[in-house]
C-alpha cells in the first residue's frame, strides 16, 4: 500500500484523506440513521397512555424529547396541545426541520467526496501523462521503463480516486433515501398524535 501511494504521487495524500473522511461519515450515519434510534417503537402509543391518563408530567416530556429525534418533534406538539390544531402542526413543522437537517448532516460532505475524488484521479492522470511526454521528448521511446514512472501515476491516481467515489457515491444515495423514508415516518406519527389529542379533545368537547 505504501509503494502504491509513493508512486501515485502527492496526488494520493488528498485521495486517502477523502477516503478516511468517507469512511467516518458512512460509519457515523450508520449508527446515527438507525431506525429503532430516530423512530423508537410505540412511542406514540405511550404518550397516548400518558394523556389518557392525566400523566404526561414535565419529566416525562422532557425524557421524551431527549430520547429521539422523534420524540423531539412530538414534544414540540404536545408543549402546544393547549392550543389549536394548526398551532400545534406548525410547532411540529419548525421543530421537524430541524430535526431532518441533523438527519442529513454531513451527508453533502460524503456527495462532495464522491464528485471530487474522480477529478484528483483525473489529475493524477493528468500529471502522470505530462511527465511521460516530457521523458518522450528528453528519451525518447526507446526505454519502456524510464516511461513506466509517469504511466504508472497516472493509473494509480484514476484507480484510488474511482475507488473512494464509487462507494461514496453508493452510501450518499442510500443515506438520502433512508433520510427521506425516516422524514415520512416521523411527519406520519406526528399527524397521528396531533389526531389523537384533538380528536380527543373534539370528543370531549361533545360530550
Amino acid at each position: 500500500m505504501l509503494e502504491l501511494m509513493r508512486a501515485g504521487g502527492w496526488l494520493m495524500l488528498p485521495i486517502l484523506a477523502c477516503s478516511v473522511i468517507a469512511m467516518a461519515i458512512v460509519m457515523e450515519r450508520l449508527w446515527t440513521l438507525r431506525r429503532r434510534r430516530v423512530m423508537p417503537e410505540g412511542l406514540v402509543t405511550k404518550i397516548r397512555e400518558w394523556h389518557c391518563r392525566a400523566q404526561l408530567t414535565e419529566e416525562r416530556l422532557l425524557k421524551v424529547r431527549d430520547g429521539s429525534p422523534l420524540g423531539r418533534i412530538l414534544t414540540a406538539g404536545l408543549v402546544n396541545r393547549e392550543y389549536s390544531r394548526e398551532v400545534m402542526k406548525e410547532a411540529i413543522h419548525d421543530t421537524g426541520r430541524q430535526v431532518v437537517a441533523e438527519l442529513e448532516r454531513h451527508i453533502n460532505t460524503l456527495g462532495t467526496i464522491a464528485a471530487v475524488t474522480p477529478l484528483l484521479g483525473l489529475l493524477g492522470t493528468v500529471i502522470g501523462m505530462i511527465e511521460v511526454f516530457g521523458v518522450i521528448m528528453e528519451a525518447g521511446v526507446g526505454n519502456p521503463g524510464v516511461l513506466a514512472g509517469g504511466i504508472s501515476k497516472a493509473l494509480i491516481t484514476t484507480a484510488a480516486g474511482l475507488s473512494v467515489a464509487i462507494p461514496a457515491l453508493m452510501f450518499h444515495r442510500y443515506f438520502n433515501g433512508k433520510v427521506d423514508k425516516l422524514t415520512i415516518g416521523m411527519e406520519e406519527q406526528a399527524l397521528k398524535l396531533v389526531e389523537i389529542i384533538k380528536g380527543e379533545r373534539a370528543e370531549d368537547g361533545v360530550k
